[in-house]
């Protein structure tokens, strides 16, 4: 009797095991897949123009599809939205036509390093803390208008810079994530160390995200975290 007994206890700890490893296993499981379905959705999140890319495998050797400006992790940015932003700031005061730096760097490849940058910057975050908040942004905007007298001129000097208005809060939540990036480096985004450790970062994860440019709007230059024209490329608008 005490064999048998214990025999079924000993059968019975390891049926017991058997079922909290699997349980831990399936949590460890869910524990990841939200976590990678929550990063994905940060970096959809960032541009809202992202569109996924069905089959991205079997796209060719660069994973870009015609009418495709720019790939990141299987999520694309359309050419269509790279010259919807052109055209808004086409028609901005202060926009494309008043800034010599347009014309010299080309409308549609800022445009195009905008739209990466923002993809990139969210990424990076969401992989080292907590994601730019709403309220943080909104308080960002809120500080620079009072700073530069009111909305209207926040709108103009951003067009300036190559930002529609209706891209504005893009803006300041990259400008938010890269110092908070820096900030996990131990730096100052204001300061050369801190500008380089963000560089870093970003180029580790533009990498990770396995970014592909069409090369009518030049190649990605990790060192800039920007475009660089390419060799031949030809006129992007």
């Amino acid at each position: 009797m005490h064999r048998r007994r214990t025999a079924t206890t000993a059968t019975t700890a390891r049926t017991t095991a058997t079922a909290t490893t699997a349980r831990t296993t399936a949590t460890t499981k869910s524990a990841t897949t939200a976590r990678t379905t929550t990063t994905t959705r940060t970096v959809a999140a960032a541009v809202g123009v992202l569109f996924a890319v069905p089959g991205l495998a079997g796209c060719g050797g660069d994973g870009l599809t015609p009418g495709t400006a720019a790939v990141l992790d299987g999520w694309r940015i359309p050419v269509d939205a790279v010259e919807a932003r052109v055209a808004a700031l086409r028609h901005a005061p202060g926009g494309v036509s008043a800034d010599a730096r347009w014309e010299t760097e080309g409308p549609a490849r800022r445009a195009v390093t905008e739209l990466v940058l923002d993809a990139v910057v969210a990424r990076a975050v969401a992989d080292r803390g907590p994601a730019v908040a709403d309220a943080e942004v909104a308080a960002a905007r809120a500080e620079e208008e009072r700073r530069l007298g009111g909305a209207g001129r926040l709108a103009r000097a951003l067009a300036e810079r190559g930002v529609p208005a209706e891209a504005i809060d893009d803006r300041l939540g990259r400008e938010l994530g890269i110092r908070r990036l820096a900030a996990t480096a131990g730096a100052d985004a204001d300061t050369p160390a801190g500008d380089a450790a963000v560089r870093r970062i970003l180029a580790a994860t533009a990498t990770a995200l396995h970014l592909r440019v069409n090369p009518r709007y030049g190649t990605w230059d990790p060192d800039r975290a920007a475009l660089a024209p390419a060799a031949r490329s030809r006129p992007a608008g």
